[in-house]
């Protein structure tokens, strides 16, 4: 099961289940993705042993490890979603880090505390920086046009 369950996350870089499968295979996936920061022969049929599946092996071994080549290690996040209507198991995500665009932007995006104080001012300042830009853009196309 947590072979195939592997696999499945390497394929499709996040899949939904429980949190209890959840953490047992954060275990068997991270150690897998460890070895394949280290593309060898041998590394690669110690991974297939574990796997069977080529299709896996080669997205494991491309993307993958070159994505997490420098990170020491964490290279899946489980993100809990509530509990499931059938039988109340607590459901969850689990995802490889480097492939969440969406929390990856959020964290490019991390927001300032604000403060009412200094907004007038910083709208005051760059209000000129924007006019002197466009007319410098306009004097770049004004030159390009007497080259020509």
């Amino acid at each position: 099961m947590l072979a195939n369950m592997t696999i499945s996350l390497i394929m499709h870089k996040r899949i939904t289940t429980t949190v209890a499968k959840a953490k047992a295979l954060k275990k068997y996936a991270e150690h897998l993705i460890t070895k394949a920061k280290d593309d060898t022969t041998n590394s690669r049929r110690v991974v297939f042993s574990y796997l069977q599946n080529k299709e896996a092996i080669k997205e494991l071994f491309g993307p993958i490890a070159q994505k997490v080549g420098d990170r020491p290690g964490g290279y899946t996040r489980i993100i809990k979603l509530g509990f499931r209507q059938g039988d109340a198991a607590q459901i969850c995500f689990i995802e490889l880090v480097d492939f969440d665009e969406a929390m990856s932007k959020n964290a490019a995006k991390k927001s300032t505390r604000r403060s009412r104080r200094g907004a007038k001012k910083a709208d005051a300042a760059e209000a000129p920086v924007e006019e002197v830009k466009a007319e410098e853009a306009q004097e770049a196309k004004a030159e390009e046009a007497k080259a020509e």
